[in-house]
């Protein structure tokens, strides 16, 4: 059978629940995720000569290929969108400014000039660009950042703030899309506190002085993200959980909520209906942890599948605001970046084939019996038939062939890299 017969054998399996396939198709269209720049260089970014990863972050493995220049990485990406469909966003970290020869600023001083480069990128290929400050790998960052008791540093990344809403604005204007900009700082300590407030007052404060400056809140939407802990901080952060989500509400901000930056028994998909509740926005960083924020690739496991019923079953697909954020050096970048996209993808789409409606129904009244039957039999349902088809009409590889295509570029690319 080809696949466009497969794909019409399983349609009408799937309108016999109810479920309109060719709708699926055309919804996965238009959904939007927001891909990391950070995958393709282990987070390296250009700014510093000094690219020493701090903050709590590591990388781990040597693969070759990495890419070192901003027209290396820009390739990466094209071949990663090349063999994904649907819409894609660019996020980038302020430590990927492009700087001309003989030029070079601080982050309190970043300009949009800075990045031009990335905005004609994303100009050419009709894409929204993201930004988040980049509060680590810097000699200033190798303690805190804007919960700094020195208030001549906390000043230093207080105007680092403040560029990045002024460069975010830039990128909203020039794509004509919303620019998510998002606040995480590594700011914490390895043992128990003797002040927890301090800390918290002063990073309080540090955000009021960043959002002090006029801005246009309907071109950039300002998050903060929380971490529970993280390598050298592992016994408190002062942007816990309570401390972001609070803020964001007092200020009328968008939660942005990491599915590694909690408890390990914490689910985030479980978090989402309640969110929705109260705030008009929410966005997400898409990871993997393994018993900890490790960022791997995100996989087509259960708490992404979750996550994806949560936004589908509650038709908010244009209220949140989906990124993935995963580094792996250990396998193939490029790989990396298909194989997380593609999945996050496969979620939303098996969502979508979902009858959510009619399961709603079986649980409001209390048909707890059948509910569990459907659950359980719709998952042999002929998923990957609706999203091989998907790829073809979409021109992109289907199944694993489009690992074929990472391995030629890999003979041809990124084996001849330094």
């Amino acid at each position: 059978m080809t696949t466009k017969e497969r794909y019409l054998s399983a349609k009408e399996m799937y309108a016999a629940i109810g479920v309109d396939t060719d709708k699926v198709l055309e919804d996965m269209k238009k959904v939007d995720l927001s891909v990391h720049c950070w995958q393709a260089d282990d987070v390296g970014g250009f700014d510093q000569k000094d690219k020493e990863l701090t903050g709590g972050i590591q990388t781990t493995g040597n693969y070759p290929g990495k890419a070192t220049t901003p027209d290396e990485l820009i390739a990466d990406l094209d071949k990663a969108f090349s063999l994904t469909a649907g819409k894609h966003r660019l996020s980038l970290h302020a430590s990927y400014a492009i700087f001309g020869e003989g030029e070079w600023v601080d982050r309190d001083s970043l300009e949009p000039k800075h990045f031009q480069k990335w905005v004609e990128y994303a100009k050419e290929r009709n894409m929204g660009l993201d930004f988040n400050p980049t509060f680590f790998s810097h000699p200033l960052a190798s303690e805190y950042t804007l919960t700094h008791p020195n208030e001549e540093i906390r000043q230093f990344w207080i105007r680092h703030g403040q560029a990045c809403i002024r460069i975010s604005q830039y990128f909203a204007e020039q794509t004509g899309t919303p620019c998510l900009m998002n606040i995480w700082i590594p700011d914490g300590l390895k043992d128990v506190p003797a002040d927890r407030m301090g800390p918290r007052a002063r990073y309080k404060d540090s955000l009021d002085q960043i959002l002090s400056i006029d801005y246009d809140k309907s071109k950039v939407l300002v998050c903060v993200e929380s971490k529970v802990f993280g390598i050298g901080m592992e016994s408190y952060t002062a942007g816990s959980a309570e401390f972001t989500m609070n803020y964001v509400m007092k200020n009328d901000l968008v939660p942005l909520m990491d599915n590694g930056h909690y408890h390990p028994t914490e689910m985030v998909s479980d978090k989402i209906s309640s969110v929705l509740l109260f705030c008009d926005k929410l966005a997400l960083h898409v990871t993997r942890p393994v018993r900890w924020d490790s960022d791997h690739v995100v996989l087509l496991d259960d708490e992404t599948k979750e996550i994806a019923k949560e936004i589908v079953r509650n038709d908010a697909l244009d209220r949140v605001l989906i990124g993935l954020d995963f580094f792996d050096a250990s396998i193939n970048r490029v790989s990396a970046y298909v194989v997380g996209i593609r999945n996050m993808q496969k979620a939303l789409m098996m969502a979508m084939l979902t009858p959510n409606k009619d399961l709603k129904e079986l649980q409001d009244t209390q048909q707890f019996s059948e509910l569990m039957v459907m659950q359980e039999e719709l998952k042999s349902y002929p998923f990957g038939d609706v999203w091989n088809y998907f790829c073809e009409v979409n021109g992109v590889p289907e199944r694993e062939d489009w690992w074929r295509e990472v391995q030629k570029y890999e003979k041809e690319v990124l084996s001849k890299r330094a």
